[in-house]
């Protein structure tokens, strides 16, 4: 068969720049190796993590409701009923990505694609053969990195899992060993946490969340020290092994710290990070230039080397997040319509999905740090939020990174309860070029926790109270 644009993966890059494609006049071709668009994020990323997240949520807060004077039975979890709630959370989204194409006139085919030139794909699957394309836009997403020298375990007992297996729920384990501090570990720690098994983190670092600021990541790692049984900062697997009662992990801390300590788990995750999908697709076949970790090397407007294909998403570079892919696939979609279009957002949101939620978006402090460029920071407490205080969770901080000279909003973090929510109009406070008095002269609603960025903002722009203008 032919087709003017071809999309290889129906992830959330993928079926944006199809239906975005189609939108403008293309006749366009989707592949996909499931049954259904939506790919990792919808089928076993995001959506799925967040249902379980949300009902982790509902566990926890029974509890914080003791505080307050309410005492509710012991949650009697159904692990099926669980399941069943969560898939049918996926397939409601899946049909609707489906039916989305169908109306734009998509042609949906199932299968893995693989390269034979620029403009030749071999088709494997249910729906085989070759295709010949004007032009590829590749969204392939990526996989679970998995953690060197343990491949080899069994994984037919389903004790070793990733990120994946994990959200299947097979069951509560008695005790988990999570390998991996990122976001990936900590979601999924926090829905076995708060199901009932004993959770242990190990990091290879000095903290949680690697990369992000610190003062956002304190309150959570406070918080998840009391819901886990115990995390393990500065700390590898250094072997393992599957035993009758479970798998057996030694684990190397500092020098001079915990040192080695062998335990055994009922379960361990492995959620160490995760790999683009560039090899076996044919690549070598085409132009196509691919780094050494792996990813697609693109301009800014998602061109590959090879003047027939694009490449978007999680293969094409970090930061591995759905939005940003979606963002790109768009791109791709108007340049191959000859639109003059380029990606250059001022901020990428990245929400972490825990209780508290972490977010942040635009230039972070450790960024600002290595590169030596000066800032002024905000900080506005949550404990001095009338919102934060009504339900009970004034843990919370939002901060703003803020040209010292002309006030412009360069990037803003939050974390508390709701924060990835909150992020939104940062966001657009950067991308606009807001600068601290917008924020602070713009009346939000109270009480609520998006006041916080405008008492941020108030904090440099010199309209706060003596109280807040002494803390500044």
């Amino acid at each position: 068969m032919e087709t003017e644009v071809l999309v290889i993966g129906g992830g959330p890059g993928g079926y944006a720049a199809a239906f975005r494609a189609a939108d403008l006049g293309r006749q366009v071709t989707l592949v996909e190796a499931d049954p259904r668009p939506g790919g990792v994020c919808l089928h076993r990323g995001c959506i799925p993590s967040k249902a379980l997240l949300h009902v982790a949520r509902l566990i926890l807060e029974t509890e914080e409701a003791k505080a307050w004077g309410l005492a509710f039975q012991p949650p009697q979890i159904d692990l099926e009923a669980l399941r069943t709630w969560k898939q049918k959370v996926v397939d409601q989204l899946a049909n609707g990505v489906a039916e989305l194409g169908r109306r734009r006139g998509v042609t949906f085919l199932q299968g893995r694609a693989a390269f034979e030139d620029s403009q030749t794909v071999r088709l494997e699957g249910s729906s085989g053969g070759r295709i010949r394309c004007g032009h590829a836009i590749l969204a392939t997403g990526s996989h679970p990195t998995p953690l060197p020298g343990i491949a080899s375990l069994p994984s037919s007992t389903g004790r070793l899992m990733d990120s994946t297996s994990a959200l299947g729920l097979e069951e509560i384990p008695g005790t988990l060993l999570v390998i991996g501090g990122g976001y990936i570990g900590l979601e999924l720690g926090t829905v076995y946490a708060a199901l009932g098994s004993r959770v242990t983190v190990v990091e290879l670092t000095d903290s949680l969340l690697p990369g992000v600021d610190r003062d956002l990541v304190r309150p959570l790692q406070a918080r998840l020290r009391s819901l886990f049984q115990a995390i393990h900062l500065q700390t590898q697997v250094v072997a393992m092994e599957e035993t009758e009662e479970g798998v057996t992990v030694t684990l190397e801390g500092p020098a001079g710290g915990e040192g080695i300590a062998r335990q055994t788990f009922d379960r361990v995750l492995v959620a160490v990070g995760r790999r683009p999908n560039s090899a076996g697709i044919g690549l070598e076949n085409t132009q196509v230039a691919v780094d050494p970790r792996g990813f697609v090397e693109v301009d800014s407007q998602q061109r590959t080397r090879d003047e027939r294909i694009f490449a978007i998403g999680d293969v094409a570079g970090e930061p591995m997040l759905a939005h940003k892919a979606t963002a790109q696939g768009k791109v791709a979609a108007e340049v191959l319509a000859g639109r003059a279009t380029v990606f250059d957002p001022q901020a990428i949101p990245a929400v972490v999905f825990t209780d508290p939620e972490v977010a942040w978006c635009g230039l972070t402090e450790n960024q600002a740090k290595r590169q030596g460029q000066e800032v002024r920071v905000a900080r506005f407490p949550w404990a001095a939020s009338g919102r934060a205080a009504t339900v009970g969770r004034t843990e919370g901080l939002t901060k703003l990174l803020l040209d010292p000279d002309t006030g412009r909003v360069l990037g803003v973090g939050a974390v508390g309860v709701g924060a990835g929510e909150l992020i939104a109009e940062a966001v657009l406070a950067v991308e606009m070029g807001a600068v601290a008095e917008d924020l602070a002269w713009s009346i939000h609603a109270h009480p609520t926790l998006s006041e916080t960025l405008q008492e941020g903002a108030e904090l440099f722009s010199g309209l706060a109270t003596h109280l807040y203008r002494k803390a500044g």
